[in-house]
């Protein structure tokens, strides 16, 4: 028999668990969402002879794309550089770390580009220093929106119909991924991105960000604009206030990602009692535990919220969003036809 009855790490976390939130509402809860593109990467880059066993992979990244690749090169005996800013936590450095990871800080961002300009020339120094190297580039790999087909795939097969995905935006690569493989299936499909203040990718100033996980303070090449019906902006309390309500109504230990799509997604199903909708949680809440779900860290940060705003504040360009959650319909435009458009300026004047 070729059936092998047991799965490897990465296969057996790779798709999400499916959650019925309310009526109408479903979380695709995931271990670590960032499996999905960071296997598929690695896979085609096998494939393609563009890396192999002795390789050393480097990328710049804070959060769980690092993690993801992280726990793939332990297992297929690959070297790992990591660069990133002092906003990575220290469990995930130390975690990183264990698996065997160079895990290098950049300390001064670039006065244009921030961080993650910084992080990208610091990169390229050590690029420089290993000749033998992979550059995953998570922002601009033409195969990460291509690996979200498997979690389309399982949506369709257990949901049936599906009138509106919800997540969260960084690379571009989840929700531009998988709406597009859903659209293929359901042409009319709603796709609803949640952004958040200080990130520049639909229209508003480049700014520290504490809310981490999504946005961005440069424009990746997989971040398709004209893919989405309405982009929300929330920030790091209401997030965070929402990621507890996560836990307490369903438990689910989630981050605070998830708890930006959640507060986004349930609204947006609430509104729409007849829509089934689907909200992407990316990854669990275990590295917050001193910090999200802790009410002192709160407070001691000015993140602490006592309740969430009822709904969103409706705005017509992204240059009237402010520091509470705000939405526009963006209604699947370029980034030029929202934030240049004369008209839409005209409106603020």
């Amino acid at each position: 028999m070729n059936h092998q009855p047991y799965s490897t790490t990465d296969e057996a976390f790779l798709l999400p668990r499916l959650i019925r939130l309310e009526k109408n509402l479903y979380g695709a809860a995931f271990f670590l969402m960032k499996l999905l593109p960071a296997r598929f990467i690695l896979d085609s880059a096998e494939k393609e002879g563009h890396i192999h066993r002795g390789t050393t992979v480097i990328e710049t990244t804070s959060g769980t794309f690092g993690l993801a690749l992280a726990i793939l090169c332990a297992q297929r005996g690959y070297n790992l550089i990591l660069v990133s800013d002092p906003a990575i936590d220290d469990a995930l450095k130390l975690r990183l770390e264990d698996l065997g990871t160079r895990v290098e800080i950049v300390r001064d961002p670039l006065p244009i580009g921030g961080f993650q300009g910084a992080r990208l020339q610091r990169m390229a120094e050590i690029q420089n220093e290993h000749l033998n190297h992979f550059w995953p580039s998570q922002y601009n790999n033409p195969y990460n929106p291509g690996s979200y087909a498997p979690l389309a795939e399982m949506l369709v097969e257990r949901l049936g119909k599906i009138d509106c995905l919800v997540g969260t935006i960084g690379s571009g690569g989840s929700m531009c991924g998988t709406t597009s493989y859903l659209r293929s299936v359901f042409p009319d499909l709603q796709s609803i991105g949640v952004d958040t203040f200080g990130s520049m990718l639909f229209g508003l100033p480049d700014q520290k960000r504490v809310l981490r996980g999504l946005g961005n303070s440069l424009m990746p090449k997989n971040l398709e604009h004209s893919v989405f019906n309405e982009i929300h902006w929330v920030s790091a309390a209401e997030a965070f206030l929402a990621t507890r309500m996560l836990h307490k109504i369903n438990a689910l230990y989630m981050g605070g990602t998830s708890g930006a799509a959640y507060l986004v997604g349930r609204w947006w199903a609430q509104q729409n009692p007849d829509a089934n909708v689907v909200v992407l949680l990316p990854d669990e809440g275990y590295r917050y535990q001193e910090t999200i779900y802790n009410d002192e860290w709160l407070c001691r940060n000015n993140v602490w919220l006592s309740e969430l705003p009822s709904e969103p504040k409706l705005i017509v360009h992204p240059l009237e969003a402010d520091s509470t959650w705000s939405r526009i319909q963006w209604k699947r435009r370029s980034y030029e036809q929202v934030v240049d458009s004369s008209i839409q300026l005209k409106t603020l004047l």
